[in-house]
């Protein structure tokens, strides 16, 4: 399928490795540029080797609305365009209600949750010019529930409440927002977690073997041709949707 990409501009936030990678390299594959707001230089250089030139990285985490502006700045002087924004960036950081504090607290919604505002607020003139696209990356967890993690929780349910909003607010102009609800993916980071288990191995089994479809983990190039998808104009008519690309396991009996 032609997804008319060509020369098209996408910022990804977290776009260097893991699922935000996936997006970078499969945005290349289809001919259009990412532009990758993250800090990994390595991982970093590898997608812009691959893109042989048609890409762009900006090496800071978000933390603050100017540096979100700035980044658009960039890719609008860089690029002349922005035709869509996938806000991804994120950490599950462990700030719970009994082994945390309010400080804590308000510091993981902030890193998790703000930059996704600051990039679609200051992306938006040029999404209107262009009816871009929004993708959301949320979490299964924003609907099941972790347990210690209310930090990341709290960010990832208002990152889906926010796709609702946005996509009602944004009807005038065709600007289309949706989320995409992973669930269990083996990004590098994911891969950081399993290792804090005495058992690893065991535990990486015993998750898979949960996942109805496969018996497998998503990988993040299935969440990437969701996401791709959805900035395409083959997805012209879906806007205010949550999408689970997570094998079955947000819904389906896990005893099968």
């Amino acid at each position: 399928m032609n997804l008319n990409l060509t020369n098209k501009v996408f910022l990804v936030s977290g776009g260097a490795k893991g699922i935000g990678g996936a997006i970078s390299r499969g945005l290349i594959e289809e001919g259009a540029i990412p532009v990758m707001i993250d800090p990994s230089e390595k991982e970093g250089r590898e997608i812009l080797d691959f893109a042989q030139g048609k890409a762009l990285q900006i090496p800071v985490r978000l933390f603050s609305p100017e540096q979100a502006k700035e980044a658009i700045d960039l890719a609008v002087k860089t690029f002349g365009r922005i035709d869509g924004v996938v806000n991804n960036a994120g950490a599950n950081d462990g700030v719970g209600l009994e082994n945390g504090s309010p400080q804590a607290y308000a510091d993981s919604v902030a890193k998790n949750l703000f930059h996704y505002y600051y990039l679609a607020h200051y992306a938006l003139p040029q999404l209107k010019e262009h009816q871009g696209a929004i993708v959301n990356i949320s979490s299964k967890t924003a609907v099941t529930g972790q347990g210690g993690t209310s930090g990341y929780i709290s960010a990832k349910g208002a990152q889906l409440a926010l796709t609702r909003e946005w996509a009602v607010e944004l009807l005038p102009y065709q600007i289309r927002v949706n989320a995409i609800l992973p669930a269990e993916v083996y990004t590098p980071m994911y891969a950081n977690w399993i290792q804090s288990f005495p058992n690893p191995e065991a535990k990486l089994a015993e998750i898979s073997n949960r996942i109805p479809l496969g018996k497998r983990m998503t990988t993040s190039e299935e969440i990437a041709s969701m996401a791709i998808f959805l900035l395409s104009d083959k997805a012209s008519h879906i806007t205010g949707q949550h999408l689970y690309v997570d094998g079955g396991y947000t819904h389906l009996d896990r005893s099968l």
